[in-house]
């Protein structure tokens, strides 16, 4: 089973932070680091049903409370199975806490290529989304990170697959 969690406590009320997963895969998309990353993209706008994704990894809307939440189910690539989802948790004081989760289970060929290659640049693809999110809000990108070696590497080997 593989829970893979990243969030961030933002100083901004939750309706402003639930504003930026509704503009998920919309022109005016705030919360997805598109400039760095394959753009999120669906079938209909965002809601339950829609069918899209980013680059390889394929899913589906099976959740959507607008100004809180939604869940995207995966169907690629081969051996994903299960959810990854935005959510917006109260915080402490006035902020409030932007959570990413992914819960799945792998199978083949997942059960290689999520630790040797999904999962360093999911992890760098989040990190980045959650930065946006604070640029949008106004915050400073605490911490901003950096790409590891590794996902640098990936990143260079898949510009050169492209034709």
């Amino acid at each position: 089973m593989v829970r893979n969690i990243h969030e961030r406590q933002l100083a901004a009320p939750p309706a402003a932070v639930g504003a930026l997963i509704d503009s998920l895969a919309t022109p005016d998309d705030r919360l997805w680091p598109r400039g760095q990353w394959p753009a999120m993209r669906f079938d209909r706008p965002l809601g339950v049903g829609a069918r899209g994704g980013h680059g390889p990894i394929g899913y589906t809307v099976v959740a959507y409370e607008p100004g809180r939440r939604v869940r995207f189910e995966f169907r690629a690539p081969a051996g994903f199975h299960g959810y990854h989802e935005y959510e917006v948790l109260p915080g402490a004081d006035q902020g409030c806490l932007l959570r990413h989760s992914l819960v799945m289970t792998t199978g083949w060929p997942a059960w290689v290529s999520w630790p040797a290659v999904y999962r360093p640049l999911h992890d760098a693809l989040i990190e980045d989304s959650l930065d946006t999110a604070a640029h949008h809000l106004g915050l400073a990108a605490v911490p901003s990170h950096r790409w590891s070696r590794w996902v640098r590497a990936l990143r260079s080997l898949i510009r050169r697959r492209r034709p």
